[in-house]
């Protein structure tokens, strides 16, 4: 059986790793939603526009017909004010939330409700509060409620705590940790049985986003864990962030009852949070088994397309195109097993032969690609490519400039270099 998921906000960065988590699940089938066009357009293949926002009075009313219209069985919560949200008004939706209960959403989406919860139980950082001056600088200044490093400061005054305050009365004045930051990923089964917890350290952080993050192995990650376990009620996945003080005493930052986006570090070690969450939430008894071997994972951006094209046929070159410094290129192999996917013809339009006086049937034999082609065509050196792409609607990809512009020039079709196949790629699962 194939549950319906529909991951909400799909754009998100925990959105999108509960894409890559599940898409390949033959247990789930993946909806995405948004609020306002974002990322997951271009990531979800089912997907859906225009939910009304979280804070809006008909939010619960307008998500609700699209859980029914799509026979929707769980929402996947992939942002902060979603996950309390959801946890919330859980008994009036008509599906179920993969998530914690009500209570813990509500400590976690709050700092101060957070350290006040934890205090005495786990270091957490030190309040200032009403109006009470900081003994030393610089201090931190975070809002009660929010996510990565928005809207965070680093002062060196009195009169800066004082500027800040005046923008926001919520935001809260903490001593500062100048240390190393370490997230520990975690697991908590129905049982209250905290399965896993293993920490990554955030080496380097851009926009509160950690982008390179490798496994830390030290115990006291997972005596923590099990404090903060025993104190609130968990389901499923959830994390928790720590920061040393000046002294090397790990304090807390955060705790966060949902998916992180870096949680594809340990994912790629054998742990899918999401899929394990979902199973949890079908009351399935769930096992924890990773692998051992050093692992660095590092972020950055990356494009997708959104292209106006169709096509019949495509037909590419080999040497320098599919065979690149002897190897096979990958990226290309991706992108034909695609138009195989979809009944496009792959043609081999080369001039192989005719260059090296080599078959081209034993290169392709000797690389192991010889049955992706429809057609094989072999060109001769005083030949145009042109004169061999009979279908109108097709188009064509060379390594060579001057091999494209000639095909573009005389039969006005699609020509491409192998750096813009990635244009090409149907990412959408």
């Amino acid at each position: 059986m194939q549950y319906r998921i529909l991951v909400f906000p799909c754009g998100s960065e925990i959105g999108l790793e509960i894409h890559n988590a599940l898409k390949f699940s033959t247990h789930v089938k993946l909806f995405g939603g948004s609020t306002i066009a974002n990322h997951g357009k271009y990531v979800y293949k089912n997907y859906i526009e225009d939910i009304p926002n979280v804070d809006s009075f008909d939010f619960i009313e307008g998500i609700n017909k699209i859980l029914d219209e799509n026979k929707i069985d769980f929402i996947f919560p992939a942002h902060d004010s979603v996950v309390l949200k959801l946890a919330e008004n859980i008994d009036k939706l008509s599906c179920s939330v993969i998530g914690s209960p009500a209570k813990t959403c509500e400590i976690c989406r709050s700092k101060s409700k957070t350290y006040d919860f934890f205090k005495g139980i786990i270091d957490v950082p030190r309040i200032y509060r009403n109006g009470e001056s900081p003994s030393k600088y610089p201090i931190f200044l975070k809002p009660d409620i929010g996510q990565g490093s928005k809207g965070t400061f680093l002062v060196n005054s009195l009169e800066e705590i004082e500027f800040y305050k005046k923008k926001d009365e919520s935001i809260l004045v903490l001593e500062y940790l100048p240390g190393e930051e370490y997230t520990i990923d975690c697991f908590t089964n129905k049982n209250g049985e905290l399965l896993y917890a293993e920490a990554r350290r955030r080496n380097r952080v851009s926009n509160g986003i950690s982008v390179e993050t490798f496994p830390i192995k030290e115990s006291i990650f997972k005596s923590i864990a099990e404090k903060i376990n025993k104190k609130l009620i968990f389901r499923g996945v959830w994390f928790f962030q720590l920061k040393k003080d000046v002294d090397g005493k790990y304090v807390l930052l955060e705790i966060a009852p949902r998916i992180a986006g870096s949680m594809a570090l340990h994912r790629n070690l054998g742990i899918n949070f999401a899929l394990l969450s979902v199973f949890d939430a079908l009351n399935k008894e769930v096992m924890i088994s990773n692998n051992k071997y050093d692992i660095i994972m590092d972020r950055a951006l990356f494009n997708r397309f959104q292209i106006k094209l169709e096509y019949n046929s495509v037909y590419i070159d080999l040497d320098d195109t599919i065979i690149f410094e002897n190897k096979v290129n990958p990226m290309v192999l991706f992108y034909l097993y695609q138009c195989l996917n979809d009944g496009i013809k792959v043609c081999l339009l080369s001039r192989h032969k005719a260059r090296t006086g080599n078959d081209i049937r034993d290169i392709l034999k000797s690389f192991k690609i010889g049955e992706i082609f429809d057609e094989i065509i072999d060109v001769m050196n005083n030949e145009s490519k042109d004169i061999y792409i009979r279908d109108k609607k097709s188009i064509f990809i060379d390594d060579s400039f001057s091999e494209r512009r000639v095909v573009g020039d005389k039969l006005d079709i699609p020509t491409f270099e192998v750096s813009s196949i990635e244009s090409l790629i149907n990412w959408k699962y």
